[in-house]
């Protein structure tokens, strides 16, 4: 994984411009969360830059004359980062780097490098660097660091070849490495979901700082680092919840979402975000306190379409209501949004209205069921052993009476089955 590495804090200037429908007011809040994600990856902000346009530099992204007025202000002040706000072709980034002689990142590349300074796991590192090369590889320019030692010699490399070109089939070949052990990664993921069939999953999704970690922490009594930091939470964390005595649910939380959040960076993290697609029920974490909680749903919304699970059975669940203190905002957001849930992870206010909704959504969609049979008739008790979850079984003489739990289309299967 390609780390950054800083001995003491940057000092960056960043940059937006406002296109379109993007209000000077819209253009300053994504700038502010830039400020944040900049200050988690170990950078300053020291100034913002704006520029209004019809359509951006295909050159500069801004226009020359508003990179020179940049230009001459980090010179006086001595910043060596400038970050826009949005992402840069790689035209863009080579013209700028040429006339800034200076570090310049785009928001996809600020993201990936926060996410490569808080991965973990060997998941989580292979995913983040695979997603860092197939960014970079168009991108490749004469400040790029080869990425290994170039041997001469007979055989080490093609006739005219250029060293970006030895970079680029380097990356290519650890692309392709990365991608397969993804896979075996994934393969890992299915066998150990195929035991969790007799399970509801449910899985909390939202905008990144948004109190997922807090939430699955309440309702577990787990310890998952919480910080009201953003991408606090990279690899997914699973923990069973028990509902009551005889109704158990596994609850994930995965990485937060973001605006803008770099298509490689999604695709990439397909295996820890299949624990959403496997889920039966999501809970959509909004930060309700958030000015701009309406556009953090439509992102988390476009996320989940991305990933297919547009569809599924959705629970939003409005957090952080203790932080809000206007109360008409929250009688005008229950009335938008009426069939939502309201609750502090923080405090646990509304944490028992939320389990009664997922307690709602456990007794319609699955079933608990008693049966009576004959003990030679243990091909079809394994097959139910291995499709419910045995809530009770009494043996008698040559009989046997199961109580078991299962969703419905599993019930409905070992009804099939009861019939042939």
């Amino acid at each position: 994984m390609i780390e950054i590495e800083r001995k003491e804090i940057e000092k960056a200037i960043l940059v937006g411009v406002s296109k379109g429908m993007n209000t000077r007011r819209v253009t300053e809040e994504h700038l502010e969360e830039l400020e944040l994600l900049a200050d988690t990856a170990g950078a300053e902000t020291v100034i913002k830059f704006f520029q209004d346009r019809d359509s951006y530099d295909p050159a500069y992204f801004i226009g020359k004359g508003k990179a020179e007025e940049i230009l001459e202000y980090a010179k006086e002040n001595n910043i060596n980062l400038v970050i826009f706000d949005d992402d840069l072709n790689p035209t863009q980034l080579r013209n700028l780097e040429k006339l800034f002689e200076r570090k310049i990142l785009d928001r996809s590349a600020l993201i990936l490098d926060i996410f490569a300074s808080h991965a973990k796991t060997k998941e989580s590192k292979t995913q983040v660097e695979l997603a860092q090369l197939q960014y970079m590889l168009p991108r490749l320019t004469r400040a790029w660091t080869h990425l290994s030692k170039q041997l001469g010699g007979i055989g080490t490399k093609g006739p005219g070849e250029t060293q970006i070109e030895t970079d680029r089939r380097i990356i290519r070949t650890r692309i392709s490495k990365l991608k397969d052990t993804l896979k075996k990664i994934e393969a890992q993921h299915i066998t150990k979901s195929a035991g969790r069939q007799d399970l509801i999953n449910v899985s909390l999704v939202g905008y990144t700082n948004a109190g997922k970690s807090t939430l699955l922490n309440r309702l577990t009594g787990a310890d998952v680092l919480a910080e009201d930091k953003l991408f606090a939470t990279l690899d997914s964390t699973t923990r069973s919840f028990d509902l009551d005595k005889n109704k158990k649910i596994l609850l994930s939380d995965t990485v937060g979402f973001i605006r803008k959040l770099p298509h490689h960076l999604v695709a990439s993290f397909k295996t820890t975000l299949n624990v959403v697609r496997e889920a039966d029920l999501i809970l959509h974490v909004i930060d309700v306190s958030n000015e701009f909680y309406e556009e953090h749903i439509e992102v988390v919304e476009e996320t989940l379409k991305s990933l297919g699970c547009e569809t599924k059975p959705q629970i939003k669940v409005f957090n952080k209501i203790d932080l809000l203190e206007d109360k008409q905002k929250l009688e005008f957001i229950s009335q938008r949004y009426n069939d939502s849930v309201f609750v502090s992870s923080m405090r646990g206010f509304g944490i028992n209205s939320l389990i009664e909704r997922i307690n709602d959504f456990y007794e319609k969609n699955y079933i608990v069921h008693t049966i009576h049979l004959k003990q030679s008739q243990g091909k079809l008790i394994s097959v139910i052993y291995e499709l419910a979850d045995i809530l009770e079984s009494v043996y008698d003489e040559d009989s046997i009476i199961i109580k078991y739990r299962t969703n419905k289309e599993m019930h409905n299967k070992i009804l099939s089955m009861l019939q042939n």
